[in-house]
């Protein structure tokens, strides 16, 4: 049961968000009465609200009219959504393919502060099989999509994470929990375009990723194979696995708009 604090800070989102989907279906600047009327809010509530969205940058107020239009921080917001849901429709095809070649699950995932999230899955007819559901959360610094994506980072961001003052996890004893043993595989990473968590998130499970790049060159996302240790052995990983998410990646980024310089 949620207390009343809590009710009114779930009340005060929604009315918030209630603001900018009537400031985007509007398609121009309102004003504070425009914006009262649509939103069925009092007056001193409204304005509340737009002060706060605007010490945010959601909204702007135009000097000159005094009327209210979205800001760049809900084009920054809306932006990030469309790669992930651009990456995504790319990305599907070539994730069924490369599924029907290895017959082990393949996983798209993102880097959002620090951690992954799976955005999506295709999972392998194995009986027994690895899979992590879409929308979960994952560490980086232990999955092979997390350290896909953490090596492309630039220098000022890798060390920012090395240097937080939250310990790495530890969840298993492969889990690499020191920052200089880890900033030594992120370079392997940046250097052969792939990386491998072998065990370290989870025993018994391994995991081949690598990045993919859109047309502003940055790394977007991670495509990853992973499977049971008894299936992704080294030879399998080496001959097999690595050629074939390095290859699927290419065609995906390539869909993206990349061009390797």
């Amino acid at each position: 049961m949620k207390t009343p604090s809590e009710r009114h800070s779930v009340q005060a989102v929604e009315r918030a968000l209630r603001i900018l989907v009537i400031l985007a279906e509007a398609g121009a600047p309102l004003t504070l009465s425009q914006i009262r009327d649509r939103t069925e809010l009092n007056i001193s509530t409204a304005h509340r609200l737009l002060h706060t969205l605007m010490k945010d940058g959601f909204i702007n107020q135009d000097k000159d009219t005094g009327k209210y239009l979205l800001g760049l921080r809900t084009f920054e917001v809306g932006h990030a959504a469309l790669y992930a849901i651009d990456v995504r429709t790319t990305a599907r095809p070539f994730l069924q393919e490369l599924v029907d070649r290895c017959n082990e699950t393949v996983n798209l995932a993102i880097l959002d502060q620090y951690d992954i999230v799976y955005i999506d899955q295709v999972e392998s007819q194995n009986m027994i099989k690895i899979f992590a559901r879409v929308g979960s959360r994952g560490p980086s610094h232990c999955t092979g999509a997390g350290k896909a994506l953490l090596a492309q980072l630039s220098e000022r961001e890798v060390e920012r994470f090395l240097q937080r003052k939250e310990p790495l996890a530890s969840f298993t004893a492969a889990t690499i929990c020191d920052p200089g043993k880890l900033a030594e595989e992120m370079a392997d990473v940046r250097h052969n375009g792939y990386a491998i968590d072998s065990g370290e998130l989870e025993e018994g499970v391994r995991c081949v990723a690598a990045p993919l790049w859109n047309f502003e060159n940055r790394a977007i996302a991670a495509v990853s194979i992973s499977g049971p240790h008894t299936r992704l052995t080294d030879t399998i990983i080496r001959e097999r696995l690595i050629p074939e998410v390095l290859a699927t990646a290419a065609k995906i980024s390539a869909r993206l708009g990349y061009r390797k310089k």
